[in-house]
């Protein structure tokens, strides 16, 4: 059964979408959080059922994100993609609190090819946990916050939130 819930963030209304589960807190693993507008992200599908209580532990540790009181989620997720995804989004999980990397650095982490940042920058658009898995902590080499399916304002308040944000912007 596919669960929802929505939770008020300084970037905006967030969903959260999850699948039962019987080893997740709660009972419940996250296979989305998006934002309204973001590109690609989810939105409330007619057969779901909202329900705020299976992702209350999901919501403690957001607030605690947001609040800068903690610096790494212990969710359970679903993670669906192609190879490639999987592996761009694992070298991205590793990317810790308060730093930041670029679409280079991850090709590079993966194994692949320099040429293979585009396709890096693609994975991470396809990414569908915004916020616990970390694309905001992907800069372009020069710098510059490109790239962020949730848009460069919320890309800023993120790592603005990690105390990361580029002292430019």
């Amino acid at each position: 059964m596919t669960l929802y819930t929505t939770l008020d963030s300084p970037l905006g209304e967030l969903l959260l979408v999850g699948e039962e589960s019987g080893t997740a807190p709660g009972g419940t693993a996250l296979a989305s959080l998006s934002l309204p507008g973001q590109k690609g992200g989810a939105t409330v599908q007619d057969g779901w059922t909202s329900d705020p209580d299976a992702f209350a532990a999901i919501v403690q540790q957001l607030r605690a994100y947001f609040d800068g009181t903690l610096t790494r989620f212990s969710i359970e997720f679903l993670s669906r993609g192609t190879d490639f995804q999987q592996r761009v989004w694992k070298a991205l999980e590793a990317v810790p609190y308060g730093t930041t990397t670029t679409y280079g650095r991850i090709a590079a982490d993966i194994g692949a090819a320099r040429g293979a940042v585009r396709a890096v920058g693609t994975a991470l658009g396809a990414n569908p946990l915004l916020i616990v898995r970390p694309c905001h902590r992907v800069i372009a080499a020069d710098g510059s916050l490109s790239g962020y399916a949730a848009g460069p304002a919320r890309k800023l308040k993120l790592l603005g939130v990690e105390g990361a944000a580029p002292d430019a912007a």
